[in-house]
């Protein structure tokens, strides 16, 4: 299987379940969040690359208004959790950066290109049920923060009750 790419998921899929690494140290299960919450995962290629730092940059820059909605996100790569963990600790994300070293994840979510150790920039939406909303593969970097808090509105999350 090494080198075949898996068909990209699709709205409607049932999305793999996962454990990463974070770059806080904890380790993020799909699974934990199944019944509870909304998963934003926005996949990119490298940490440390200008594209990758806009992304994770306008991520940490909205946190705010993401964090208005009752959904988990995350930026994962499959880099390894060493360098995610100084990757976020650079751009100071308040959200943690996830690590798929072995690339069998980011394999199963169908973004790993044959004969590639680095992940498509793809964002995927994941409803409370483990099945997939939406799949964003028009990524624009600089963007991407708030572009991700429109589609959870789109998508009908709901806010937190505070």
């Amino acid at each position: 299987m090494a080198g075949a790419k898996a068909e990209p998921l699709k709205e409607g899929d049932t999305a793999p379940d996962f454990a990463l690494k974070g770059s806080d140290g904890k380790t993020y299960k799909l699974s934990d969040y199944k019944g509870k919450k909304v998963v934003v995962l926005a996949w990119y290629p490298k940490a440390f690359t200008p594209g990758c730092t806009a992304e994770c940059k306008s991520m940490a820059a909205n946190s705010a208004e993401l964090k208005k909605y009752d959904a988990a996100y995350f930026a994962v790569s499959c880099d390894e959790p060493e360098q995610n963990k100084k990757f976020a600790k650079s751009l100071e994300v308040d959200y943690p950066i996830l690590s798929d070293p072995t690339c069998a994840t980011a394999q199963a979510y169908g973004v790993l290109p044959p004969e590639k150790k680095t992940a498509s920039r793809v964002t995927f939406y994941i409803g409370k049920d483990g099945k997939i909303l939406s799949v964003d593969s028009k990524v624009k970097t600089a963007n991407h923060g708030s572009d991700i808090a429109a589609k959870l509105k789109e998508l009908g999350v709901p806010e937190k009750k505070s």
